[in-house]
């Protein structure tokens, strides 16, 4: 499943060149992934379960600035779930143009809220992420 986020760039997330100022993607790319796990539905499965998710790692990518006015669509993927980690592909790009503004790689684990710690990813976990490998 790939999925679509639209956000409009405001004065508040421009910096003193008048572009996005690059934490504001790292913002921009978890609010993606807040509206991937509430459309799937996972927000509320990974509750039940006492998970949550804890990002690892990014490397984020930055292309092309994105000004003011400008509407941005995130789309967020699973790329690969791992034994231990799994991996969320995201690409911002300027609606109206071919422009990518910036691209991320996310890795994150399933860390159990009870012992603190990140969990293997096997059995019905790992399906419930497999899914999403799906296109």
């Amino acid at each position: 499943m790939q999925h679509k986020t639209l956000i409009k760039v405001r004065g508040y997330h421009l910096d003193i060149y008048q572009h996005v100022n690059n934490a504001r993607y790292l913002e921009f790319l978890e609010e993606a992934r807040w509206g991937y796990l509430e459309d799937s539905g996972d927000i509320d499965w990974f509750a039940a379960h006492g998970l949550a998710w804890v990002i690892v790692n990014i490397n984020i990518n930055y292309k092309v600035a994105a000004t003011m006015g400008h509407t941005l669509e995130v789309y967020t993927r699973f790329s690969k779930v791992g034994g231990k980690s799994a991996v969320v592909s995201q690409e911002v790009r300027i609606v109206g143009s071919d422009a990518v503004a910036a691209d991320a790689e996310v890795t994150f684990v399933c860390l159990d809220q009870k012992t603190g710690k990140a969990v293997a990813i096997e059995g019905e976990l790992r399906q419930r992420l497999e899914q999403h490998l799906v296109e």
